[in-house]
C-alpha cells in the first residue's frame, strides 16, 4: 500500500532549512552587507580586525534576516495576492506563520546579544533600532497606509553603514550620518522603479505604492527629482568621511549616470524599462560604497 499523500509531501530537513533561509530574504541581506563593510573601512581608515568584520557582518545578517522573517509573517495576506511574493514559504505553507514569527524574533534577539558581545553596544542598539523601525514603522504602519511608505520606511535600510561605523568606533560621526542619508535618498528612486513594474500587483494587493495612488508619470518625475537630490548628498561624504579623489570621481561619474538613467525613464518610458533602472540603481550603490572602502584603504 502506498504512503498517504500527506506523508509523501512532507518536506525533508533540507527543504525546511531552505524555506527558513528564504524567509530571511538573502538577496536583500547581501545588499545591506555591501553598505556595511565599506563603512567599517572608512571608519577605521584601513582594515579593521578580521574578527570584527566577520562578527559585524554576521550579526547584521542575523538582524536583517529576523526583520525580513517578521515582515513575511505580517505580510502573508498580501504576499499571497502578489505574483512576486506568492511563493514565499509562509504563503505556500512550508513554514507555519507562528513558526516564522518566532524564527524572526529569535534571529533579531540573537543578533542583538551577539553584536553587543562581539562588537560594541552602539552597533547592537543601532541594529535593533533598524529591525524595530522596519517591522513597526514600515511594515505594520506605513506600508498599507500611505504612498510615502518607502520614503520614510526606507530609513530602515539606511542603518547598516551606521552599524558598521559604530562597530569600529563605538559611536556615530558625520561620515556615518551622510552614508545613512545617501541610502535614504537612494531608496525611493530605487524602489519606485521596481514598483512601476509591479504596479498591478500592488493595486491588486491594496498597497498604496506611488504608481498606484499618483500614477505612473508622477512616479517617474519623483524618481528624477530624488535622483537629482541624491548626487550632492553623495558628494558630502568627501569632507565628512575624509575621502579623496577615488571616491569623488566615482560619485561624480556614477551620479551623472544614475541621473541619465532616471531622466531616460521619464523622457522615453516606452523605450526604457523600469527594471533596467532598478537593476542599475543596485549596481550604482554597490560601486559607490566599494569606492568608499577602496579610497579609505588606498589613500589612508
Amino acid at each position: 500500500m502506498s504512503a498517504p499523500a500527506a506523508t509523501m509531501a512532507r518536506p525533508n530537513i533540507l527543504d525546511t532549512f531552505r524555506a527558513y533561509i528564504a524567509l530571511t530574504k538573502p538577496r536583500v541581506i547581501s545588499l545591506l552587507l555591501v553598505t556595511t563593510f565599506p563603512a567599517m573601512l572608512v571608519a577605521e581608515r584601513g582594515w579593521p580586525s578580521g574578527w570584527l568584520i566577520l562578527a559585524t557582518l554576521a550579526g547584521g545578517s542575523l538582524s536583517a534576516g529576523g526583520a525580513n522573517a517578521i515582515n513575511c509573517w505580517y505580510d502573508r495576506d498580501i504576499d499571497s495576492v502578489m505574483k512576486r511574493t506568492r511563493s514565499r514559504p509562509i504563503v505556500t505553507g512550508e513554514v507555519a506563520p507562528a513558526h516564522g514569527l518566532a524564527f524572526g524574533i529569535l534571529l533579531g534577539a540573537g543578533a542583538f546579544v551577539f553584536l553587543w558581545a562581539t562588537t560594541t553596544r552602539a552597533a547592537a542598539v543601532l541594529s535593533l533600532a533598524a529591525l524595530l523601525f522596519y517591522v513597526f514603522v514600515y511594515t505594520m504602519w506605513l506600508k498599507r497606509r500611505t504612498p510615502q511608505n518607502i520614503v520614510i520606511g526606507g530609513a530602515a535600510g539606511a542603518f547598516p553603514p551606521m552599524v558598521g561605523w559604530a562597530a569600529v568606533t563605538g559611536d556615530v560621526s558625520w561620515g556615518a550620518v551622510v552614508m545613512f542619508a545617501i541610502i535614504f535618498m537612494w531608496t525611493p528612486p530605487h524602489f519606485w522603479a521596481l514598483s512601476l513594474r509591479l504596479r498591478d500587483d500592488y493595486a491588486d494587493a491594496g498597497v498604496p505604492m506611488l504608481p498606484v495612488t499618483n500614477g505612473v508619470r508622477h512616479t517617474r518625475v519623483q524618481i528624477v527629482l530624488y535622483s537629482i537630490a541624491l548626487v550632492p548628498v553623495t558628494l558630502l561624504l568627501v569632507p565628512t568621511g575624509d575621502l579623496g579623489w577615488i571616491y569623488l570621481a566615482t560619485a561624480a561619474v556614477g551620479g551623472v549616470a544614475f541621473l541619465w538613467k532616471s531622466y531616460e525613464l521619464w523622457k522615453r518610458p516606452a523605450d526604457v524599462s523600469p527594471i533596467s533602472v532598478y537593476k542599475f540603481s543596485m549596481l550604482y550603490l554597490a560601486i559607490l560604497f566599494m569606492a568608499m572602502g577602496i579610497d579609505a584603504v588606498v589613500l589612508s
